[in-house]
């Protein structure tokens, strides 16, 4: 019996929350798509996996005995890919670099400029992370050094080099009352609903909520992924948005209109990697141009 991986993914999620909608939220799939890939599984192993009620999502016997084997059992395949393209990648000479939207800014070119001078035959392969990974792959292996914007969930885990700082301003909808002002203070914005992260993303979704630099907890208008759709939210009047000052320049598109913020500490720009790369010399060279470019 072959059996999609995504039926079991989506199974796990739905086991581990107990509830169909947020499970649903999380995956970002709509509740009957779930409910129909759920359903899928069960009759293809013949079995029923969840008692549905009103408070939830319960697991049946037989449920617990799939959920009980099926988190390792996604790990171990995860793994087996991320090994076969890292050594793919590896015989091929191609560095994959990861990156959250905005932490890549104007020295990148010369980044990778630098990086082929160094490590003559390598190439670098820019892969773009959504905001629910804000570790721009290095948590899940699947990038060897990333270009980031601290703090993020893990960042502990991994070795950390601040490349440089910036001041983070406000991006709001050009109808916006404030946005004939020249500057803002963030204490003006407290009660304004908030275009934010997704909650998983924890640490990253706080500070671009200004949580430690507030009062009382941010009115949160939309939840956003992606740069496109954050914008969108923004522009159509959803909420207002903290936002790196490069934003200005990276994502300037008619509805909206960013305005400098006071009362909020600045954004850092780092390169980070894996413990066990530290005896990587191409990542380190990486790391060492992007050192090299963040003294410029």
């Amino acid at each position: 019996m072959d059996v999609d991986t995504r039926l079991l993914r989506y199974f796990a999620a739905v086991a581990e929350d107990g509830n169909l909608t947020r499970a649903a939220q999380r995956l970002y799939v709509s509740q009957p798509a779930l409910t129909k890939q759920v359903r899928q599984l069960e009759a293809l192993l013949g079995v029923t996996l969840f008692v549905r009620s009103r408070t939830g999502m319960a697991l049946t016997e037989a449920g617990r005995a799939l959920a009980d084997r099926v988190p390792r059992l996604l790990s171990d395949l995860d793994e087996v890919v991320r090994t076969t393209e890292g050594a793919a990648s590896r015989a091929a000479k191609v560095l994959r670099v990861g990156f959250i939207a905005s932490a890549a800014n104007e020295a990148t070119p010369a980044i990778i400029a630098d990086f082929g001078r160094r490590q003559p035959g390598w190439r670098v392969e820019m892969r773009q992370a959504a905001w629910t990974n804000p570790t721009a792959g290095l948590a899940d292996a699947d990038v060897d050094v990333a270009i980031v914007r601290l703090p993020f969930p893990g960042q502990e885990k991994l070795r950390v080099t601040e490349l440089l700082t910036e001041p983070r301003c406000v991006a709001l909808s050009s109808t916006h009352p404030l946005a004939a002002r020249a500057e803002i203070a963030f204490r003006e914005l407290w009660d304004e609903p908030f275009v934010a992260a997704p909650p998983q993303t924890g640490a990253w979704r706080d500070y671009w909520l200004g949580i430690d630099e507030r009062d009382g907890e941010p009115r949160i208008g939309a939840v956003t992924d992606q740069p496109d759709e954050w914008l969108s939210a923004i522009a159509n009047g959803y909420g207002v948005a903290l936002a790196p000052e490069s934003a200005v320049r990276f994502y300037a598109r008619p509805g909206v209109t960013y305005r400098p913020v006071t009362g909020v500490s600045p954004t850092t720009v780092a390169v980070a990697w894996t413990p066990a790369a530290d005896t990587n010399e191409v990542v380190r060279a990486f790391v060492r141009c992007c050192v090299a470019a963040g003294q410029r």
